[in-house]
């Protein structure tokens, strides 16, 4: 019973490390140079880990956190630039984000591999029977993250980009300034309300520092309302695109641009509202599914049924990450079009896929 459960854990094993290596070659493919060099550099850099700070004493939690996940964010530009100095520093921030998504890969493929070593070493058969029940959603997983890291290497819309795309489709042709680290902003007049229209900067794939703009730009101004836009976890069986509303800050992550927002509108008592588009996990770092394109323009009616419904000046927070979106509605447009285009490649090379299979079967 081991031996043929350890059959079953390999082959899962193999397919798992064989994707970590399709991942850093997606990598490696957008590089300038290819030298053994980079390729042992980038082989060392996917061992990369970030440690969690200190919580037995919550008191300053948040801000340990942020200087943590700041010096993370901050190793992985100072290594990209490294590698390709003289790439355009749209395709640097794609590229953070695809090595974002190889590291997990490799850290998913890592611990499986782990497991399998020590049903083998102990022959644990309750050990490797418990590792078998998890592999479907193991294999799952590890399938959204290769898809994700060649569409975020690629600068490619994913799922999680819903909330910027509606950002950037509210900012029109209005003039957008950059006010914050990787963080847009725009002024415009709908449904005869002041509206401040904030999000990542794009197209390069980036989540800004949300909570320190809406801190910095409430020093300055009043605002009535906040309302955030993002992509949430749906539940097996409801519907990808689906769109709902709700109270409280929509913004995922560890929580650092939460709490800034969060308490800044309790300190000044503003309304906090949200409006979510609905999708799994995986679709939600994999190329923005059709579901979800089609749900951008109900999502914006939505945004803008809350706004005339609010006093003047509000705050609409696009968030998530920017990776193949603009910052206005032009590009927001050639994003969507652009991501049909992708959405219609993939299908191809999977009914191409397909077809290989059975023409060796």
């Amino acid at each position: 019973m081991v031996s043929q459960l350890l059959w079953k854990l390999e082959k899962s094993a193999t397919m798992l490390e064989g994707l970590t290596t399709k991942a850093k070659n997606i990598v490696l493919k957008k590089l300038p140079k290819k030298s053994k060099e980079i390729r042992e550099k980038v082989d060392n850099f996917l061992e990369f880990f970030m440690i969690e700070p200190v919580s037995l004493d919550p008191y300053g939690i948040i801000k340990k956190l942020e200087h943590i996940s700041n010096l993370s964010e901050e190793r992985f530009k100072v290594f990209v630039k490294d590698l390709a100095p003289g790439m355009d520093k749209e395709e640097q921030a794609n590229l953070v984000m695809g090595l974002s998504g190889a590291i997990s890969l490799n850290q998913l493929a890592k611990v499986v591999r782990h497991y399998v070593e020590t049903v083998r070493k102990t022959k644990n058969l309750q050990l490797g029977m418990v590792l078998e029940m998890q592999l479907p959603m193991i294999e799952r997983i590890s399938k959204a993250l290769f898809e994700g890291t060649e569409a975020l290497t690629n600068g490619w819309p994913v799922g999680d980009s819903v909330g910027c795309m509606v950002a950037a489709r509210l900012i029109g042709n209005s003039k957008v300034r950059e006010m914050e680290e990787d963080v847009v902003v725009a002024e415009r007049k709908i449904k005869g309300k002041k509206v401040i229209i904030m999000k990542a900067k794009g197209p390069g794939g980036r989540l800004g520092k949300l909570g320190k703009a809406v801190e910095k730009l409430l020093k300055k101004r009043k605002v009535s309302k906040i309302i955030t836009i993002d992509a949430a976890a749906k539940l097996e069986g409801e519907k990808t695109g689906k769109i709902a509303e709700g109270v409280g800050v929509a913004i995922g992550g560890i929580g650092v641009d939460r709490a800034y927002i969060e308490n800044l509108a309790t300190k000044k008592n503003i309304p906090l509202d949200s409006v979510v588009i609905k999708m799994s996990q995986e679709e939600a770092i994999q190329p923005i599914p059709e579901a979800v394109l089609k749900a951008v323009p109900l999502a914006l009616q939505t945004v803008e049924r809350i706004i005339e419904n609010s006093k003047d000046t509000v705050l609409v927070v696009g968030v998530g990450n920017t990776c193949g979106v603009g910052n206005d509605g032009k590009a927001a447009e050639k994003a969507e079009i652009e991501a049909k285009k992708i959405l219609k490649m993939l299908k191809k090379r999977e009914e191409k896929e397909k077809k290989s299979f059975w023409d060796w079967i």
